[in-house]
């Protein structure tokens, strides 16, 4: 199963909404095989990345979107790419 990361704040922001939407709208086009998960930027899960700003978009371990919305035609191609290699 192949993940994307989203960070954001608590309570979350409009982007960080925003970003958690295209995620998942982006997820829809590869059911059962990528999954949506939502971490706070202050948890001890962002320390592995850095998270200076958000929303933060992490699709497997490559940072994807750093302070900015990643629309769901940008994340299409990019989880198609890790899902290939993944296949491999």
């Amino acid at each position: 199963m192949l993940h994307i990361k989203v960070f954001g704040t608590t309570p979350p922001c409009a982007n960080c909404k925003r970003a958690e939407r295209e995620a998942l709208k982006a997820a829809e086009q590869f059911p059962g095989r990528v999954e949506v998960v939502k971490y706070d930027a202050l948890g001890p899960e962002a320390e592995a990345y850095g998270v200076l700003s958000t929303p933060l978009v992490v699709v497997g371990d490559e940072v994807v979107g750093r302070g900015k919305v990643v629309p769901a035609a940008q994340l299409i191609p990019i989880l198609e790419k890790h899902l290939a290699a993944s296949a491999q």
